[in-house]
Protein backbone atom coordinates (compact mmCIF):
# COMPACT_ATOMS: atom_id res chain seq x y z
CA UNK A 1 0.00 0.00 0.00
CA UNK A 2 0.97 3.33 -0.84
CA UNK A 3 0.75 6.07 0.96
CA UNK A 4 0.61 8.81 -2.04
CA UNK A 5 -2.15 10.94 -2.64
CA UNK A 6 -3.91 10.05 -4.94
CA UNK A 7 -5.92 13.32 -5.56
CA UNK A 8 -3.12 16.29 -4.93
CA UNK A 9 -5.58 18.87 -4.63
CA UNK A 10 -7.95 17.64 -1.99
CA UNK A 11 -5.00 17.55 0.66
CA UNK A 12 -5.69 21.06 1.55
CA UNK A 13 -9.20 20.66 1.52
CA UNK A 14 -8.85 17.63 3.96
CA UNK A 15 -6.40 18.93 6.20
CA UNK A 16 -9.21 22.26 6.41
CA UNK A 17 -11.76 19.15 7.06
CA UNK A 18 -9.87 17.27 10.11
CA UNK A 19 -9.29 20.53 11.77
CA UNK A 20 -12.73 21.88 11.91
CA UNK A 21 -13.51 18.08 13.10
CA UNK A 22 -10.68 18.44 15.52
CA UNK A 23 -12.05 21.84 16.83
CA UNK A 24 -15.78 20.17 16.64
CA UNK A 25 -14.78 17.58 19.49
CA UNK A 26 -12.14 20.47 21.54
CA UNK A 27 -8.68 18.06 20.35
CA UNK A 28 -5.71 20.68 19.62
CA UNK A 29 -4.30 19.95 16.71
CA UNK A 30 -1.63 21.41 15.14
CA UNK A 31 -0.83 22.06 11.14
CA UNK A 32 1.89 18.93 10.93
CA UNK A 33 3.00 16.26 13.52
CA UNK A 34 0.76 15.37 16.19
CA UNK A 35 2.22 13.43 18.09
CA UNK A 36 1.33 14.55 21.58
CA UNK A 37 -1.97 13.60 20.98
CA UNK A 38 -3.47 10.94 22.80
CA UNK A 39 -5.22 7.79 21.39
CA UNK A 40 -8.27 8.76 22.53
CA UNK A 41 -8.14 12.39 21.51
CA UNK A 42 -7.07 10.94 17.69
CA UNK A 43 -10.06 8.79 18.03
CA UNK A 44 -12.14 11.24 18.78
CA UNK A 45 -11.17 13.26 15.58
CA UNK A 46 -11.38 10.11 13.28
CA UNK A 47 -14.62 9.39 14.77
CA UNK A 48 -16.34 13.21 14.24
CA UNK A 49 -14.40 12.78 10.82
CA UNK A 50 -16.29 9.34 9.82
CA UNK A 51 -19.67 10.77 11.10
CA UNK A 52 -19.57 13.94 9.40
CA UNK A 53 -18.77 11.93 6.03
CA UNK A 54 -21.88 9.43 6.62
CA UNK A 55 -24.28 12.41 7.44
CA UNK A 56 -23.35 14.01 4.03
CA UNK A 57 -23.65 10.71 2.13
CA UNK A 58 -27.08 10.08 3.61
CA UNK A 59 -27.98 13.94 2.94
CA UNK A 60 -26.76 12.81 -0.76
CA UNK A 61 -28.43 9.33 -0.74
CA UNK A 62 -32.00 11.87 0.43
CA UNK A 63 -31.25 13.59 -2.44
CA UNK A 64 -30.99 17.12 0.19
Amino acid sequence: MSNRTNVPEAKDAMNRFKMECANEVGVDLKEGYNGHLTSREAGSVGGQITKKLVEAQMRQMAGK
